[in-house]
């Protein structure tokens, strides 16, 4: 009997420009898992620890490889797991961003995570949300998306989140950090920030968060 593939959705994208909460909506809808390898870079960075970045490729393939991940569930209710340890808001610090980024930067992450992630992708549907999900890890994806809005635009609206859970942010502070990752994640030799070439492009800097969603599954419905 021949085997069924997997559905893969993938969004791609810089940061703050609202994938993660669409990623979920559509998994939600369509019921497929919600994959958000931000999140895994994220945990390996905050796993590593500051300076990580600089070790020597032994020394960082070596705690690589004591890293597992899982993920269980559908839409909202999917859960990803780090060594059997449920990942928690520790890894939304920007400290602990700007470490994946820089992290991001080193092949040896880069080649490990793609393996756990495609790991994940060859047993379960899902929708997997991060920089290079259509062009690198799910080539093969039915349907491929690419998020992308202005520096200020999505700056704006992490401040508004951070405002919102009381915690104090400095606007022009974050429009900087925003567009030092930009730069490192557009430039960097291996894997760099760019769409697929048969992604969907979506400009969401006049669009809120629902109608992007809508837009997305009217294009996914269609195509199906």
């Amino acid at each position: 009997m021949r085997k069924i593939r997997p559905c893969i959705i993938t969004l791609d994208g810089p940061a703050g420009v609202g994938k993660s909460t669409v990623a979920q909506t559509l998994a939600d809808f369509f019921r497929l898992a919600y994959l958000d390898t931000g999140a895994m870079f994220r945990a390996v960075a905050l796993h590593l620890g500051e300076g990580s970045w600089a070790w020597p490729e032994k020394e960082l393939e070596t705690a690589l490889n004591k890293i597992h991940f899982h993920l269980a569930g559908q839409g909202l209710a999917a859960r990803l797991t780090v060594n059997n340890q449920r990942i928690g808001q520790e890894i939304r610090a920007e400290e602990v961003g700007l470490w994946a980024s820089h992290l991001g930067q080193r092949p040896e992450v880069r080649d490990y995570l793609k393996r756990a992630q495609q790991e994940i992708g060859s047993k379960t549907s899902l929708v997997a949300e991060g920089r290079d999900m259509g062009s690198v890890v799910f080539p093969a994806a039915g349907w491929k998306f690419f998020l992308d809005a202005t520096a200020e635009e999505r700056a704006r609206r992490r401040w508004l989140q951070l405002t919102a859970r009381g915690q104090n942010a400095d606007l022009g502070t974050l429009t900087r950090d925003l567009r030092r990752r930009d730069e490192q994640d557009r430039n960097r030799s291996v894997a760099p920030l760019r769409p697929a070439p048969d992604a969907y492009v979506v400009d969401t800097t006049n669009l809120n968060l629902k109608q992007v969603e809508e837009k997305l599954r009217k294009l996914i419905q269609e195509k199906n």
